[in-house]
C-alpha cells in the first residue's frame, strides 16, 4: 500500500503486502476527504465547465459501492451495510441527481459524447474529430460490444460485435417480465434496448436490419409479425446457433451515432459509464435490506424507482406491473435486487465484480451451464471449462511485481 510518493524510493524487496483492511481504510480516507471538498455537479460554478468532473455526488456513489463491497466476499465485513446505505442514502436525499425520464436517451448520450450528469455520475469520454493512430483519445465501445455492422461507405467502419448474450439469461429475463404474445413487446422496455438479435447490413445482400434468428426486438424496430415470429424464437428446435450470437443493443452505434466523426472498423468515440446514479439506488435498497434484516420502505422505493423507468414506454406510458411484490422477506428481496442488477446494468461492467461480492460467482457459473445445456445441448460456453473455485474470484499478481517483491504471496490457486 503506497501511501506516500517517499515510499517510492524504498527498494521492491522490503515491501510487505499490506491487510486488505488497510487498503479498504485508506480508500474510505481519501472518498470521504473528496465528499467534504468537491461541490456536487450541479454547484460547481468553480471551473468554466465541468463536464466530465469528479464531482460530490459521483464521490458518494463510488463510496457507497466501496462499502458494499466491502460488505461482501472476500473480507465480509457485515457492519459496512450500514455505512454502505447511509452513504447512498445522503446522495438521495440530496435531490441533486436522479434517472433520466427515457432509458433508451442514456445510450443515445453515450454514443454521441453528450455529458448529462442527471444519471451519469462517472463516465469516460472518448473523443477525436480524426484519427491518425492508437494515441488518440479513441476506445473501443460499441466496436467489440455492440452490434454487429458492415462498413457503410464513406460514414463509419465496420463493427465486429465480439461479445455474445448469454441465452440463458435471455431467457430468464423473458419469464420475469414475458413478451407480449401479440405484439412480442416485452413490459420491461430494457429488454430490447439491452439486447439485439439483429445485426445492421450496408454492402449486404441485405440491407438494413439483417435479423440473426426468427426473432424481432419488436420495441427497438417494428414488425408486423411479432407474435409469430416470437413464438418461433421461443421453440427450441429453432436457429439455436443463431441465438448464440445475440449482442448487446445499448452501444448500437449504427442506430443511435448521429455523426461519426471518423471511420474505422476498430475505434470510436462511444462513451463509457462507469456509474450511475440508478446503480446507487439498487445499492441503496441492497444495502438497507442487508443492515436492516428485511426490506425497509426506502427500500422499495428505490429499486421500485428504477424499475418504474424500466417499464415506462418510449411515449411515457408506465405499465402497471413494474412495482415488486410487497411483503418480501430479505432472502426474496436479496434475490429481487440480484436480478434488477442484472437487468439495470446488463453489460456494463458490474455482473462479475457483483457476483464476486455475493459470494456466488463458482456457482453462477455452474447454474448458467447448466442451464445452457439444458436449452440446447450444443450450447457454448467456455468460461466453465476455466472456472475453479476460490480461484477465479481473485485476480494474481503479476509475475513483474512477485519478481520484484520477494515477501508477496500470490493469490490462491495462481
Amino acid at each position: 500500500l503506497m501511501t506516500s510518493t517517499a515510499m517510492s524510493n524504498q527498494h521492491p524487496s522490503t515491501f510487505v503486502q499490506a491487510d486488505p483492511v488497510d487498503v479498504y481504510k485508506f480508500i474510505e480516507d481519501d472518498l470521504l476527504y473528496a465528499c467534504d471538498i468537491l461541490p456536487y455537479a450541479t454547484d460547481d460554478h468553480y471551473r468554466s465547465s465541468n463536464d466530465y468532473r469528479f464531482s460530490k455526488g459521483a464521490t458518494l456513489g463510488l463510496l457507497a459501492k466501496v462499502y458494499a463491497t466491502w460488505a461482501g466476499y472476500p473480507l465480509r465485513d457485515e457492519s459496512k451495510w450500514e455505512a454502505a446505505a447511509k452513504t447512498a442514502r445522503i446522495l438521495v436525499e440530496s435531490g441533486k441527481h436522479d434517472l433520466l425520464n427515457d432509458y433508451e436517451q442514456l445510450w443515445k448520450n453515450t454514443c454521441n459524447g453528450i455529458w448529462d450528469p442527471t444519471e451519469s455520475l462517472i463516465e469516460i469520454s472518448f473523443y477525436s474529430p480524426t484519427y491518425s493512430g492508437n494515441s488518440d483519445p479513441v476506445g473501443r465501445i460499441g466496436k467489440w460490444n455492440g452490434v454487429k455492422t458492415t462498413v457503410d461507405a464513406g460514414r463509419s467502419g465496420s463493427t465486429a460485435a465480439n461479445v455474445q448474450v448469454v441465452h440463458s439469461f435471455v431467457l430468464d429475463w423473458r419469464e420475469e417480465a414475458k413478451p407480449d404474445e401479440t405484439t412480442g413487446i416485452s413490459p420491461d422496455r430494457r429488454q430490447n434496448l439491452s439486447i439485439a438479435n439483429y445485426k445492421h447490413g450496408h454492402n449486404d445482400s441485405k440491407t438494413g436490419a439483417v435479423y440473426l434468428d426468427d426473432y424481432y426486438l419488436a420495441a427497438s424496430i417494428p414488425n408486423d409479425n411479432a407474435a409469430t415470429a416470437l413464438s418461433k424464437d421461443l421453440d427450441p428446435e429453432k436457429s439455436q446457433k443463431a441465438k448464440q450470437t445475440y449482442t448487446p443493443a445499448k452501444w448500437d452505434i449504427d442506430k443511435y451515432m448521429e455523426s461519426i466523426p471518423f471511420i474505422n472498423n476498430d475505434k470510436s468515440t462511444v462513451n463509457w459509464y462507469v456509474l450511475r446514479y440508478a446503480d446507487v439506488l439498487l445499492l441503496y435498497a441492497e444495502a438497507l435490506n442487508e443492515w436492516k434484516g428485511g426490506p425497509t420502505t426506502e427500500a422499495y422505493a428505490a429499486i421500485n424507482k428504477v424499475r418504474k423507468r424500466g417499464y415506462t414506454k418510449a411515449d411515457g406510458t408506465i405499465n402497471k406491473d413494474y412495482s415488486l411484490k410487497e411483503g418480501l422477506d430479505q432472502t426474496a428481496f436479496r434475490e429481487a435486487v440480484h436480478k434488477e442488477r442484472a437487468y439495470e446494468l446488463a453489460f456494463e461492467g458490474h455482473r462479475r465484480l457483483d457476483l464476486v461480492r455475493w459470494g456466488v460467482y463458482y456457482e453462477t457459473v455452474q447454474n448458467t451451464y447448466n442451464a445452457l445445456k439444458n436449452w440446447w445441448s450444443s450450447a457454448n460456453y467456455v468460461v466453465y471449462d476455466y472456472t475453479e473455485k476460490g480461484k477465479h474470484e481473485l485476480m494474481p499478481i503479476p509475475q513483474r511485481e512477485m519478481d520484484l517483491c520477494t515477501q508477496f504471496e500470490q493469490n490462491p490457486g495462481w
